[in-house]
């Protein structure tokens, strides 16, 4: 979601709460009768246990086929867990030679059996799961058929702590998911299962079930088509931040999205999972003001538009107290569940994502949420509301009388609050708590492994704790694996982790061999890369990607005489960029950590890599890794440019911006030897969902757009969410950010050599100009990677880090110092 108030979203420790704690409700320990219903009910609904079993075994086959004949699998009832959700691994007791089976997995369901598979090969067999994109599983060091590793006598039995594991954010089916086809949808619900995810959001084809339900109400196809957003935006039509943007939908990807739903749901439900389907919020078409004058409606203001425009902003909202409110959430409850055959009774809906209420009042959003609720009510008795608590951190409306109004306007047990933001900032210390971690699925190694090995621990053990699962909540996936292969774990720990020696182990199982200096560049990492504790939001404003939009005077630099509108003045010692409070627009980058130990990380990464060079796992991190030391290096760069521009230095100026456009060349390069960092896949899969030519155009550019511009712009004013989900990924680099960096120091130095002001409405018109000609570009980008990525990172090493401290110009501090932005 948006930048705009610095408050972005982590992702990974989404602890799920109970709204009961505030009402006096003894909550030491968690039992609702309501929730305990819908255990009842997910263990009486759920798939024959044969089924369940087909889809682990499936899972098997697709994951590890030389070893299908290795496991036996059986779904147990709940009793022979202890009364809890569980897996139990035990050596199979026929087991008698390479034909046979060797280890038996029981499991409450098909995922618990899955997350038992992937507990004893990580824990056992030292094997590691991973995005294909980054890096994919290693499973070479599994023991071949009839030589695995035995499990101590008696078995293992690991149960859940709380009940459920969710997965997802309202926005990753924009950021990641928006075009993937079924052979990808396989892939990531086997990935879900061996995470052991149970609760995961189940977004796709909602379009096609408005349509039906508003097709009631005489409302067109034609009505609807500024109503939705396009591909690559439908997250934040749906949450009513804008109309149309991308659009119009066109029938045919209506309905294949629909067919990919059932797809998706009939696979999640045969592993036991529990979707969470999508509720009425209130968001409603403008058609329907038209056909119901009378209707309360509320026009919403402007989210992140230009200029107001009222083509693409100002949703409109239903009033709860309206007698349509409840009728239209009624239909879209009962369309789902004709349509999609089931439900798990679990809902989700966002009320003011992002956008502020019309009123304070506490009685008009105690009204609101109740109508909520009873709208998914009447069209499941048995419903259970699941709301994302990002509102409450995002928004400084929700004061603790709001917050109340709304949790207590449902009854206790029939809302969970993801505390989507618990890694970072936990709302449960304070009142009820989740994690976030990624925003726009940029690229950052970032993380706070500590926070993840205790948080859901101390979440689940604090007083009146009403904690009832943990999860992942990014706004876009495949990325940092190290941050998700631990949280994915705390599902299933009762007790922190030893954080040491979890880490130890982590390159070993990565990367399918030991070797002790990858070990040591692991242990920096930690403590580096992967220990933000400085409370701040972490969204990638590296300059390469977010480059800044202002006049190069506004970007303060040390030591130096620094001219305002009217004079001069100097400014602090202190080497940091402000933002430009006039438009906001320039961010700083984030730096957390001292980048001397990151790049002796790297030097590690150099040094051991021959070891494991045949390891895809290894080549994306030491890709991921010499991209952010040199990100950070180009960041130190730019504020050189502009001291020596400052200081009307033209050799020093025109040197450094020729060494900045350099390093995004010698980037992309870098980035074109992983197939985790290419553009040509995002580009190619949009296309490959369209039906004919003008489908092909129409995706192609909502896939550009998303990653570039984001949103409208006029001539010269950009979009107010450029850049927000930017990429590094080859082809980006040397075809868009690489040419508008080269507009910026163009100016620069024609305004050092004219002596006149840096043209900024100049500067604006082209690079905006450049950008929506690459939106609408149809130029094809390789979806295959080239280069040995190895001697690449090395040569760049080489070329800009190993001396990077020579750079030093007086009056700036040396790369590499902490928090030296």
């Amino acid at each position: 979601m948006p930048p705009s108030p610095p408050a972005p979203r982590l992702l990974l420790l989404l602890a799920l709460l109970i709204a009961c704690a505030a009402s006096g409700v003894g909550c030491s320990a968690p039992r609702f009768a309501q929730l305990d219903r819908l255990r009842e009910l997910h263990q009486r609904e759920r798939r024959p246990a044969a089924e369940q079993v087909d889809a682990a075994r499936g899972l098997l086959a697709r994951l590890l086929p030389s070893h299908s004949a290795s496991f036996e699998f059986r779904v147990v009832s709940t009793e022979q867990c202890g009364g809890k959700a569980c897996f139990i691994i035990n050596n199979h007791p026929s087991f008698d030679g390479e034909a046979t089976p060797e280890i038996l997995i029981l499991g409450a369901s098909g995922v618990e059996i899955s997350a038992g598979l992937h507990w004893y090969l990580k824990n056992y067999c030292a094997a590691h799961t991973s995005w294909a994109k980054t890096g994919g599983s290693q499973l070479s060091s599994v023991p071949y058929p009839g030589s695995l590793p035995r499990v101590p006598a008696g078995g293992i039995l690991i149960q859940r702590p709380v009940d459920w594991s969710y997965y997802q954010n309202a926005v990753t089916s924009s950021y990641s998911f928006a075009w993937w086809d079924w052979e990808r949808w396989e892939k990531e619900i086997d990935w879900m299962a061996l995470q052991g995810i149970n609760l995961p959001l189940a977004f796709t084809g909602q379009e096609t079930i408005w349509q039906k339900v508003f097709q009631r109400y005489n409302i067109s196809k034609s009505d609807l088509d500024d109503f939705f957003g396009g591909p690559a935006f439908l997250s934040w039509s749906r949450m009513a931040n804008m109309h149309g943007w991308g659009g119009p939908l066109p029938q045919t990807w209506l309905d294949d999205q629909l067919t990919l739903q059932k797809k998706i749901l009939s696979r999640m439900y045969a592993f036991g999972m529990s979707p969470v389907l999508p509720a009425f919020s209130g968001n409603i078409p403008a058609a329907l003001k038209l056909k119901f004058p009378s209707a309360k409606v509320t026009h919403l203001g402007n989210w992140f538009t230009v200029d107001s425009n009222p083509r693409w902003c100002c949703t409109y909202l239903l009033d709860a107290s309206d007698p349509l409110y409840v009728e239209i959430g009624k239909l879209f409850i009962e369309e789902q569940i004709r349509e999609y055959g089931r439900t798990s009774h679990v809902y989700n809906c966002d009320t003011f994502d992002e956008n502020t209420p019309p009123l304070s009042d506490p009685n008009y959003i105690s009204s609101l949420g109740a109508a909520t609720f009873r709208a998914m009510q009447s069209g499941d008795d048995d419903a259970i509301w699941l709301m994302q608590g990002w509102l409450f951190t995002y928004d400084p409306f929700w004061e603790p009388p709001q917050m109340k109004a709304l949790l207590h306007s449902v009854p206790v047990g029939r809302m969970i609050v993801l505390d989507l933001y618990a890694e970072v900032k936990p709302v449960w210390i304070n009142s009820d708590q989740c994690m976030l971690h990624n925003f726009a699925a940029d690229f950052e190694m970032y993380g706070i492994l500590d926070a993840v090995a205790s948080g859901p621990i101390d979440a689940r053990l604090s007083e009146k704790s009403t904690m009832v699962g943990v999860g992942m909540s990014m706004e876009g996936i495949e990325q940092n694996p190290i941050v998700y292969d631990l949280m994915s774990e705390m599902g299933f720990h009762h007790r922190q982790v030893d954080l040491q020696v979890w880490v130890e182990t982590y390159p070993t199982r990565r990367y399918g061999k030991s070797v002790v200096g990858l070990q040591d560049a692991w242990r920096i990492l930690h403590q580096t890369l992967y220990n933000c504790t400085d409370g701040k939001n972490d969204k990638n404003r590296d300059v390469i990607v977010a480059f800044p939009d202002v006049e190069p005077f506004v970007i303060q630099t040390p030591g130096l005489c620094t001219r305002t509108s009217k004079n001069y003045s100097t400014m602090p010692s202190e080497n940091s960029v402000l933002r430009d409070a006039s438009n906001d627009a320039y961010d700083q980058p984030h730096i957390w950590y001292d980048t001397i130990a990151v790049i002796h990380a790297l030097e590690l990464f150099l040094e051991y890599g021959d070891e494991v060079s045949d390891s895809n796992t290894f080549r994306y991190d030491l890709v991921d890794l010499t991209r952010q030391a040199l990100a950070k290096y180009a960041n130190q760069i730019f504020l050189k440019i502009i001291q020596g521009y400052k200081s009307n230095n033209i050799n020093q100026v025109t040197t450094l911006c020729e060494r900045f456009l350099n390093i995004v060349e010698d980037l992309d390069v870098l980035l074109a030897s992983h197939e985790g960092f290419l553009l040509g896949p995002w580009l190619e899969s949009a296309k490959g969902l369209a039906r004919d030519h003008e489908q092909e155009i129409q995706y192609e550019w909502n896939a550009r757009t998303q990653i570039t511009m984001w949103f409208d712009n006029t001539e010269t004013k950009a979009s107010l969410l450029r850049d927000y989900a930017n990429k590094y990924w080859s082809g980006l680099l040397r075809d868009y950010y690489g040419p508008r960096a080269a507009i910026y120091f163009k100016h620069l130095i024609s305004s050092l050599k004219k002596k006149e002001p840096f043209a900024l409405e100049e500067w604006r018109r082209e690079w905006i100009s450049l950008t929506n000609n690459w939106q609408s570009d149809m130029k094809v980008f390789t979806t295959t990677a080239t280069g040995d990525t190895l001697n690449i990172s090395r040569a760049l090493y080489i070329k800009y880090l190993r001396n990077a401290d020579s750079l030093g110009l007086d009056g700036m501090d040396s790369f590499g110092k902490p928090a030296s932005l």
